[in-house]
């Protein structure tokens, strides 16, 4: 068996379960196998039922008081039994489980494992596996892997996936050379493969995880370093300089231009000026000003007789973009024209729009991923301008280039990582941090909560609707889980509907909904035709409504700081005054120390390094941080030191062999052509 085997060479993997883990990009047995645990099932010892004080996953040695009762003639069927043990007794109940009526004894004694909850005066176990003393016995103290699932998936055909696969590939040629790994004290490739799916213990699993994280981080430092020096040799074939309309705009514009727009804006000048390709990153603060100077840059491209482009992480915004900047074009009397250009627009809306790119009638471009597909001919395309959900792979810089000379690039970053990450992590970029905020903002008002303020949240959002306003209220999970506590956007849309007057619009929304039907729901609330949107962490980037004011996030002890800060900055963005409010679910007060400092604090650079300093190895397997930096193990924040620390190997090792054409690093060579190699034919950034 080879790693690039498809992944039904693994006995037990046929089509129907090959075809569910392609949903979730698994294709191959190293896809497989990098396919991380999100987290482990941690197998303790039973505890009686009566020391139980708190809501958790617990594990009861008890008898079975009476035969289990079954309700309900359709679905679900609710079986429910008493387990008692010498110290009391818990109620356990089952959903669509009615044969354990037959299979549990009265008086039988079990182990019985699940999510135990509060109810009444009591606690109640819900769908709790039933173990054998001796079953549970070998699972004792164990860590089962839990992965990331698709329905019709489940964790034990994973489990069983994994292990098979693990104990018949070959054994890999470790393409780290041996003194960096002696240096850094790291695990061997193949014991940490094998390790972080299935740990003997807490120190086995930090320490495959270590060499995992710091594997994925050196191979991406590096793969930038050898990008960043093909794009120093470029040679500037699009001269750009302000003209006299991006002058007039810039002064017609109804607000002074912040000192670190102005700064910025002298960076990207001197860029396009100059001899060298630019790769630029605008990093700013949400809500800093960043769209109105990629398009103060892009009046400049047109002024000097090139074409601009800007594209967006979603066709509601690519339209919001399209929209503002005709309309400032007419407020000022400029005479460039815009298009826009999306997935879901007609052959014919395309084919008009196509022969304007073509004929150069278009100087400026918006639009979505539709930018670099193969009908568009660009007429001396001389900036490009994204987002770092866009940031470029191999492919998208290939495409753009194949369309005409290489343009500038322009990549526009909210992520507020310190500056100290963001050098390492955008090393193929040269960096403007863009500080300030326009004056017309008005600080957002923050609270941290607990769960017993939730019926004030509501009604408080309830007065914001009256008055015209909208909300986002975000939860970290989409559907309720057995394993895992938290609120699910389902559930609580549902939970918020029954609350709530009928003329109330409530929608929910979150990543597993296909593209068109996400489109769809933030078309209708940017137009208010919702007033309450229930949403995973998939509205981070992507939209502006103006005319939200509330942002209630549950569970918010969940997500990093830096990610609290990006969630709250979709809020803030008109005239209104704006609130974000923090609920901590978990009850716990340090956990409400940390949130105190977003509620101290509007300043996502501050929050960012004062994240870098709380999360920690607990943080591990919580809410991962997104945007740009999607690592399949590894947390930027978390995981700083380990970063840096590749990032100095990295450097060594470009330093000592730039080719990587000596024996030592001849695999490590045969590694980066691979992962460059998927990287570019799945479109990935570098």
């Amino acid at each position: 068996m080879e790693l690039t085997d498809s992944v039904r060479a693994v006995r037990g993997v046929g089509d129907k379960t090959a075809g569910l883990m392609e949903k979730l990009q698994i294709r191959s047995i190293d896809d497989l196998l990098h396919a991380y645990p999100r987290d482990y099932d941690r197998y303790e010892e039973p505890v009686p039922a009566a020391s139980i004080e708190k809501d958790g996953i617990y594990a009861v040695a008890a008898a079975v008081a009476k035969r289990p009762d079954v309700r309900g003639t359709g679905k679900p069927k609710v079986t429910s039994a008493v387990l008692r043990d010498d110290s009391g007794g818990l109620k356990a109940i089952w959903f669509n489980m009615p044969y354990l009526a037959s299979t549990l004894k009265a008086g039988g004694r079990y182990i019985f494992r699940g999510k135990t909850v509060k109810k009444g005066s009591g606690f109640q176990m819900e769908q709790p596996a039933v173990y054998r003393f001796d079953e549970y016995e070998r699972l004792l103290h164990s860590r089962q892997p839990v992965y990331n699932l698709t329905a019709g998936l489940t964790n034990k055909m994973m489990v069983k996936a994994v292990r098979q696969a693990l104990s018949e590939i070959p054994v890999q040629k470790d393409y780290l050379p041996e003194r960096i790994r002696k240096e850094e004290q790291l695990a061997e490739y193949n014991f940490a493969l094998h390790a972080i799916h299935f740990p003997r213990d807490e120190q086995e699993l930090l320490f495959a995880r270590k060499r995992l994280v710091f594997d994925e981080f050196f191979l991406f430092v590096l793969a930038l370093r050898l990008l960043k020096g093909k794009n120093e040799k470029k040679k500037n074939g699009f001269p750009i300089r302000p003209g006299e309309e991006t002058k007039r705009l810039a002064e017609s514009l109804p607000y002074r231009l912040t000192d670190g727009q102005r700064e910025t804006l002298r960076d990207i000048y001197r860029d396009m000026g100059g001899d060298s390709l630019m790769t630029r990153l605008i990093q700013g603060d949400v809500g800093s000003g960043k769209t109105i100077v990629a398009v103060l840059a892009l009046l400049s491209a047109a002024e000097n007789g090139f074409q601009g482009a800007l594209m967006a992480p979603t066709e509601v915004l690519a339209r919001q973009h399209y929209e503002s900047v005709t309309a400032l074009f007419a407020e000022c009397g400029i005479e460039k024209q815009t298009v826009l250009l999306t997935g879901s627009m007609t052959a014919g809306q395309k084919r008009a729009v196509y022969e304007k790119i073509a004929s150069h009638e278009a100087d400026i471009i918006i639009g979505t991923h539709a930018l670099i597909q193969e009908k568009v001919l660009y007429h001396n395309l001389g900036l490009v301008v994204t987002d770092e959900q866009h940031r470029f792979g191999v492919r998208q810089r290939e495409k753009f280039s194949q369309k005409g000379g290489e343009p500038h690039v322009l990549v526009m970053s909210a992520t507020p990582i310190p500056r100290t990450l963001a050098i390492i992590l955008y090393g193929d970029l040269d960096i403007s941090v863009m500080e300030g905020m326009p004056a017309k903002r008005l600080p957002i008002k923050n609270c941290v909560v607990g769960t017993r303020f939730r019926q004030n949240a509501w009604r408080f959002i309830e007065k914001e609707i009256r008055a015209g306003r909208q909300a986002y209220v975000i939860c970290p999970m989409v559907e309720a889980s057995d394993l895992i506590e938290g609120e699910n956007v389902v559930d609580y849309a549902a939970k918020l509907k029954k609350a709530l007057p009928p003329e109330i619009h409530v929608e929910y929304l979150h990543g597993k909904m296909k593209s068109s039907e996400k489109e769809s729901i933030m078309e209708a609330f940017v137009q208010n035709r919702i007033q309450i949107l229930v949403s995973t962490t998939v509205v981070e980037v992507g939209v502006d409504v103006p005319n939200a004011t509330v942002m209630l996030i549950e569970n918010a002890e969940r997500f990093g700081l830096a990610q609290l800060h990006q969630l709250r900055g979709r809020v803030g963005r008109g005239k209104w005054q704006s609130y974000c409010i923090f609920v901590n679910g978990s009850g716990d007060e340090e956990k409400n120390r940390r949130l105190e400092i977003l509620n101290r604090s509007n300043d996502g650079f501050y929050i960012a390094s004062e994240d870098l300093k709380l999360r920690g190895p607990g943080d591990m397997f919580g809410i991962r941080q997104s945007g740009l930096m999607e690592f399949s193990i590894g947390d930027v924040f978390t995981d700083a030191d380990v970063l840096k620390r590749a990032a100095d190997a990295a450097d060594e090792v470009l330093s000592d062999d730039r080719e990587l054409q000596t024996e030592q690093y001849r695999p490590l060579r045969q590694k980066m052509e691979k992962e460059l190699a998927k990287r570019a034919e799945i479109g990935l950034a570098l």
